[in-house]
C-alpha cells in the first residue's frame, strides 16, 4: 500500500538515507537514479554508514555522501543533527527503523519513506511521512520495494543499479580470461562448504580458466581465503584483503564468470553485467536474490524456490523443504550452520559453470 505525495515544487536538494549493508545500499541506486532523472537539477545527498561508503565512490547521481558512524555518541548524533538541519527540501527514508525517521524529521519538512504495515510495531512512522510505501518482507524484491517511493512522488521508476567507480589494479594479473571466486560471507549461516569450492576450482582449472580468489579486509576474511588458497595449485592470484571497493569492480567488470554466495560482492557482480553464479540457501530470493542486468520490470526477477536463470544471474538454491527458511541458518543464529548448504553438491555449481563456458562471451 502506498501513499502519494507528488511535489507542488521541483526540490533543489534532496536527501536520501540508506543505513544498510554494502550490497543493500547498492540495491538502492536504482532509487537514486531515478531520482537524478525526475529532479536533474536538484543536488541529491546519500546518508551512509561510514563502512559502506564506497558502494557510492563515483556515482554520477549523488552531490554528496553524508557518513555517520554505526553506533553514535550523543556527541555525535547532535554533529549530525546540525549538519542536515533543515537544509533540504525532501528528505526519503529508505528503511522502516527509527533513526531514518529521525534524521529525516531534522532534515525536511517534505518527507517520504518505507513503513511497516498496520499489523506490525511502528505502524505509527506513516503519520511523520507526507507520503509512504508499506514494507513488504517477502514478497517483493528489494529494488522493486525502494522504487515504489517513486510511485508516491508520481515519478518514473528507473531500473538501473549503479556499482561503483571503476578503478583499475595497482598490478597487471599475470593472465586475461579468469573467473572470480568470493567464498566469504559475512555471516557463518550463509557460508558454502569449502570442499565445494575445492572442486568448482579444481574443474575451472581443468577447462583452462584461471582464477582469481577475492575478499575483504577483515583477517579472519583473508586467513579463510589463504587456507583455501593453499590447497590450490600455482598459478591462482589470491587478491583477498588486497583491492578496493571500485578496484574489485574493475576486476569483475573483465571477469570471464563470477561465483559468490549471497553476499554484497555477489550483488555488484550481477550489476557488472557479467555471467554471476549466485549460491543461495537460508534467503529468500524473491527479496534478495542479486539484480540481474539489463532487468527493467516490476515484476520479481526470482521466485521463491528452485534453481534458476535470469539474463547474467544464475541462482543455485540449495535443497531442503524448508528452504528458504528466511532464517539465521539452523541454529537460528548468524554462526550457525546451514543445512541446506552444507548439502548443495558441487556437481550442480558445476553443471552451471559448464552452460557459461560454452556460451563464450559475456551475454550483456
Amino acid at each position: 500500500m502506498n501513499k502519494h505525495c507528488p511535489l507542488r515544487q521541483a526540490p533543489k536538494r534532496i536527501l536520501l538515507i540508506s543505513l544498510r549493508h554494502i550490497g543493500d545500499l547498492l540495491l538502492t541506486t536504482g532509487l537514486i537514479r531515478s531520482l537524478h532523472r525526475a529532479y536533474p537539477q536538484a543536488e541529491i545527498d546519500v546518508m551512509v554508514y561510514s563502512r559502506t561508503a564506497a558502494v557510492l565512490v563515483g556515482n554520477p547521481d549523488i552531490n554528496q555522501v553524508i557518513t555517520v558512524p554505526l553506533k553514535p555518541s550523543i556527541r555525535e548524533y547532535w554533529d549530525i543533527v546540525k549538519r542536515i538541519f533543515r537544509r533540504y527540501q525532501l528528505a526519503i527514508a529508505t528503511q522502516a527503523g527509527d533513526r531514518p525517521l529521525l534524521y529525516s524529521l531534522f532534515a525536511a519538512s517534505q518527507r517520504i519513506g518505507l513503513v511497516p504495515d498496520r499489523q506490525s510495531k511502528g505502524w505509527w512512522k506513516r503519520y511523520f511521512f507526507q507520503g509512504w510505501s508499506e514494507y513488504d518482507g517477502e514478497k517483493s524484491h528489494a529494488v522493486i520495494q525502494f522504487l515504489r517511493l517513486m510511485d508516491v512522488l508520481e515519478q518514473p521508476r528507473c531500473y538501473q543499479l549503479v556499482p561503483p567507480q571503476v578503478k583499475p589494479l595497482t598490478s597487471e594479473l599475470p593472465f586475461e580470461h579468469y573467473a572470480v571466486l568470493h567464498l566469504y560471507p559475512l555471516w557463518n549461516y550463509k557460508r558454502w562448504h569449502l570442499q565445494g569450492w575445492l572442486e568448482v576450482a579444481n574443474y575451472l582449472l581443468k577447462q583452462g580458466v584461471n582464477l582469481v580468489l577475492t575478499g575483504g579486509p577483515g583477517q579472519d576474511e583473508i586467513n579463510y581465503v589463504n587456507r583455501f588458497h593453499q590447497q590450490l595449485p600455482e598459478g591462482v592470484v589470491n587478491l583477498a584483503g588486497k583491492t578496493s571497493l571500485n578496484q574489485l569492480t574493475g576486476l569483475i567488470t573483465q571477469a570471464k564468470l563470477f561465483i559468490g554466495p549471497d553476499t554484497g560482492v555477489t550483488h555488484l557482480a550481477s550489476i557488472t553485467g557479467t555471467p554471476t553464479i549466485a549460491v543461495f540457501g537460508p534467503t529468500n530470493p524473491v527479496k534478495w536474490a542479486p539484480w540481474p542486468f539489463s532487468y527493467a520490470r516490476d515484476e520479481n526477477p526470482f521466485v521463491k524456490t528452485g534453481s534458476q536463470h535470469v539474463n547474467n544471474v544464475h541462482l543455485i538454491q540449495g535443497p531442503g523443504d524448508c528452504v528458504p527458511c528466511q532464517l539465521e541458518g539452523c541454529e537460528h543464529h548468524r554462526e550457525s550452520y546451514s543445512r541446506c548448504l552444507d548439502q548443495l553438491p558441487a556437481t550442480q555449481v558445476i553443471q552451471t559453470v559448464e552452460k557459461i563456458l560454452a556460451n563464450g562471451a559475456k551475454p550483456c
